[in-house]
């Protein structure tokens, strides 16, 4: 983290109750909880990406969480979010990172290996603010980061099928 940058940011991650909760000094509380009864996915540290059954918000506000199915490919791992006017969209670039978008533009990426724990790396080029930091770091909390590419994956499921 570079010392313009606001944070550093605390996750509480509870996977069987299924809520994220981000704080910090100077820091908007984030919020982003599981609803219904059905048994969490263990493989998404929220328990699932269905967004009808997610709730997002910051400060006490209601935002609007939209994760994608996560199926073959990259891109389908992504999670978007719009708080306010700003808009954010977390998707994977790497096996282990995800890149933040803030309004289309790249602000950093993210390490989460689903433990709660995530890692940093804000573009020192890019004003980050509060809000940024603690959106983005509920989401890689939430979600995980990284995937690998639809070939590998591909690749993975053939030769599951393989004798």
């Amino acid at each position: 983290m570079n010392e313009n940058t606001p944070g550093p940011a605390r996750v509480r991650l509870d996977h069987r109750g299924g809520v994220v909760e981000v704080s910090g000094n100077g820091l908007p509380h984030v919020r982003l909880a599981r609803t219904g009864d059905e048994k969490p996915d263990e493989h998404i540290p929220i328990g699932t990406r269905d967004r009808a059954r997610l709730t997002l918000t910051v400060d006490g506000e209601p935002a609007r969480i939209t994760p994608a199915k996560g199926r073959l490919s990259r891109r389908s791992y992504r999670v978007d979010a719009r708080v306010g006017g700003t808009r954010y969209r977390l998707v994977p670039c790497s096996h282990g990172e995800s890149r933040l978008l803030r309004n289309g533009r790249g602000i950093g990426e993210l390490d989460s290996s689903g433990d709660g724990k995530v890692i940093d790396d804000w573009d020192g080029t890019a004003r980050v603010s509060a809000q940024d930091v603690a959106v983005g770091t509920a989401l890689a909390a939430a979600f995980g980061t990284g995937a690998a590419p639809w070939w590998e994956t591909a690749l993975d499921v053939l030769s599951e099928l393989i004798p």
